[in-house]
């Protein structure tokens, strides 16, 4: 049980910890427009999403099971590596997390004339020249890359970037953010896009988020499983889980 609570805490921390910062850099954003001040701009919002997401998985990853992004969690789940209870409470801990960090972000937003503007921003949206089919299929890339790092660095017992796992993941989503913030918002995680939706009630073409995400995590970690884990069925887990989930397994009777 001390388990389960402990990952489920470090769940939610770090999501709640990720998207108050990447939903609170376009509040910062906004601000230093309305005040005539130079903006993030893209390159701001992507660094500070990015970089949220590199502190979280070093500090909390060998806690978490789901990464703080269902798409990893699924990812993870249709792999066969977390069980379908881990999954569960992963999405959870993820929406509730992502919900307490927007709401919080929007009670400490002060009441001016450039709220309106961050209240209809914080929420990821697609521009007007792409369609759903196009975004969908842009999340989906960009989620699948992130997955497929997060398999290679901290997942796949043989990686040689352990140690560097956080940083990486954190790169390629400031990357990701670089290239589909003027399309997508560069979301690359449903609950990055969830918990401001609810709180701000902005649900315009909210399913891109969802699906394309969803599918581009769930291909990444199909093909890494079958590609490069043939020698470590889920039974046989990284390292990392064998050493901390020794705890929460059974000792197995010995029938000889």
């Amino acid at each position: 049980m001390h388990r389960f609570a402990q990952k489920f805490a470090a769940e939610f921390v770090g999501t709640f910890a990720i998207i108050f910062i990447a939903a609170g850099s376009v509040c910062a954003d906004e601000y230093l427009a309305a005040s005539g001040q130079a903006k993030l701009g893209v390159v701001g919002i992507a660094l500070a999403y990015g970089l949220a997401y590199a502190v979280m998985v070093s500090a909390l990853g060998h806690s978490s099971s789901g990464y703080f992004n269902p798409a990893v969690a699924l990812g993870l789940w249709v792999t066969r590596r977390i069980s379908t209870l881990q999954a569960m409470s992963c999405w959870i801990a993820q929406i509730l997390g992502s919900m307490s960090a927007a709401y919080l972000l929007i009670a400490l937003i002060p009441n001016a004339g450039w709220r309106t503007r961050v209240l209809g921003s914080i929420t990821p949206d697609l521009s007007p020249d792409i369609t759903r089919g196009q975004a969908m299929g842009m999340e989906a890339v960009l989620t699948f890359s992130l997955v497929f790092v997060i398999f290679a660095t901290a997942i796949d017992a043989k990686r040689a970037l352990q140690i560097l796992s956080g940083l990486v993941a954190g790169l390629i989503v400031t990357a990701g953010v670089l290239v589909a913030a003027p399309f997508t918002g560069g979301s690359m995680n449903p609950v990055r896009t969830f918990g401001p939706a609810i709180a701000t009630r902005h649900w315009e073409n909210h399913g891109v988020y969802w699906i394309g995400p969803l599918f581009g995590g769930v291909l990444a970690a199909i093909i890494y499983d079958r590609l490069f884990l043939r020698d470590q069925p889920p039974e046989n887990r990284s390292h990392r889980d064998h050493t901390h989930n020794a705890e929460d397994r059974e000792p197995v009777a010995d029938h000889h």
